[in-house]
């Protein structure tokens, strides 16, 4: 029999159970993360550099409130981002939540800050009205601080979240050496790259000198898209580089495509032979692939010129990576007439990886080349398959100590260019490379972090158009299908107990 007493107890049980699991849920945070880059899970990286804080981190969080659900739960995963931090770093990871919005002064203090507004969309008594709203944040350690002016929604928070704890706990950055004096872009040629380098390296241009040596301070060589002859003493700086444990990352064209004149044709710098004598060969030829990139064409169109999309194989686009860390996490990358690369190392203490191809259906064109804008690709364009694109290099690969050497078979990749002819490049493109350097430079793991996120899932271009179509109706339709489908068995089973209600004689 049920008493006022034992309804008194439970109610205390239950109350003293609730109490107890928020008491535990709040020292031990835990979720599963089922997504694909295990975004809602801290990395080693991340757990490396919080177990090594010696000083408390102070991260003000300038977050508006009542913004619109997808954008809210910006702040939500922030929020439980810097709860794991706090729980890993022992406490040393210190943070408060700040709304902007709460008036003039507030919102003065976020600016102020370095936290810029940005402008969306609200849904108010049916109508539409842009609000300022911002997402960003201050990480202070000491008297020095950091600024993340802006948290895009979707975007790898941890990458942000950790190198600025990086950045501002790091004594000694390593030194990056850009090498210049034969045709390379300037840094300022190079912005998004240099932004993601300047988080937790010294990079400065750089130049053999007299007496053929480089910087004796620097760890890792940038040698990108060079285009004049290059004077043999150079080379000897580099193998005097590598020799005593130096670094080389080396983005090459050895062929040159302008679209003006649609022409294709040879470039020599001498790089060409130096990777010979090591057994790596960047071959003089334009890799061609199915997957590939557009131009814009103009066209006559009745009476009007429009500007049409076409596919130009030239313009390979790469999906195909080895599970390597200067790849770990691309998606896809554009390598503008790139050339393949052949490999047979000379000692055998190298080793050699492809860590990025073509895809199944790829071709060479030898240059020089006319690019025939309105050619039909076929078949017989697309005889070969997954060419090595951009390989990694360990071992004596110029005698004396070990060292490594990233080669891609374009230099251009990730230039942005100056002036009018500057181009926003997508961000694997930059990531590629920011990798490569972060591979041959720093042992953090922040190489993860960086592509942690997912940015593209295209279909397969190799798919037939039936295919194509009906995954897309298939994805459109499952969710409705599966709903009406609970939604009748919902019914069977109350429709099933209704009958049987009725069978029963009460009488």
């Amino acid at each position: 029999m049920i008493t006022k007493k034992k309804i008194q107890i439970s109610v205390l049980l239950i109350l003293g159970i609730l109490v107890l699991v928020n008491i535990i849920s709040n020292r031990l945070f835990f979720r599963l993360d089922f997504t694909a880059d295990q975004r809602y899970s801290l990395s080693d990286a991340t757990k490396d550099i919080l177990a090594e804080l010696n000083y408390p981190v102070t991260v003000k969080a300038y977050f508006s409130e009542n913004l619109p659900p997808d954008i809210a739960k910006v702040r939500q995963d922030f929020k439980e981002l810097l709860i794991e931090y706090n729980n890993y770093s022992g406490g040393q990871i210190v943070y408060e939540f700040l709304n902007p919005n709460e008036g003039q002064e507030a919102e003065t203090q976020a600016q102020q800050a370095g936290i810029r507004p940005i402008q969306i969309n609200v849904r108010e008594r049916d109508q539409m009205k842009q609000q300022r709203a911002y997402l960003g944040a201050v990480v202070q350690l000491g008297e020095e601080s950091d600024v993340i002016p802006f948290v895009q929604p979707g975007s790898a928070m941890e990458y942000a979240l950790s190198t600025s704890i990086k950045k501002l706990s790091v004594k000694d950055k390593p030194r990056i050496g850009l090498l210049q004096g034969h045709g390379e872009p300037s840094m300022a040629a190079l912005p998004q790259l240099m932004a993601q380098l300047e988080i937790l390296y010294e990079v400065d241009t750089v130049e053999v000198d007299f007496s053929g040596n480089l910087p004796a301070d620097i760890s890792t060589l940038a040698i990108i898209a060079p285009k004049d002859t290059v004077n043999p003493i150079v080379f000897s700086a580099i193998d005097n580089f590598l020799s005593r444990g130096g670094h080389v990352v080396l983005a090459l064209n050895t062929v040159e495509g302008d679209m003006q004149n649609a022409q294709g044709v040879v470039k020599y710098t001498g790089f060409e032979d130096w990777l010979k004598e090591k057994g790596i060969e960047i071959e003089p030829n334009f890799v061609v692939d199915v997957n590939c990139g557009s131009i814009t064409v103009r066209q006559q169109q009745g009476p009007f010129m429009m500007n049409t999309p076409m596919s130009f194989p030239f313009l390979p686009i790469i999906t195909n990576f080895a599970d390597h860390p200067v790849t770990k996490g691309l998606e896809q990358v554009i390598l503008p007439f790139a050339s393949s690369i052949k490999f047979n190392p000379t000692d055998t203490t190298m080793i050699v990886t492809p860590i990025a191809l073509t895809s199944e259906k790829a071709g060479i064109k030898n240059a020089p080349v006319y690019f025939d804008i309105n050619k039909n690709w076929g078949e017989t364009d697309f005889t070969l398959s997954s060419l090595s694109v951009g390989v990694a290099v360990e071992g004596k690969i110029a005698g004396g100590q070990d060292s490594r050497m990233v080669v891609f078979g374009d230099g251009d990749f990730a230039i942005n260019g100056e002036g009018q002819g500057a181009q926003q490049l997508q961000p694997d493109n930059v990531s590629l490379m920011a990798n490569a350097i972060d591979w041959l430079s720093d042992d953090t793991g922040l190489i993860e972090l960086r592509t942690k996120g997912v940015t593209s899932r295209p279909i397969d271009s190799d798919l037939e158009d039936g295919t194509k179509a009906f995954l897309k109706y298939f994805n459109f339709l499952l969710p409705l299908l599966l709903i009406l489908g609970y939604g009748f068995y919902r019914f069977q089973l109350k429709r099933k107990l209704q009958n049987k209600l009725k069978s029963i004689d009460y009488a």
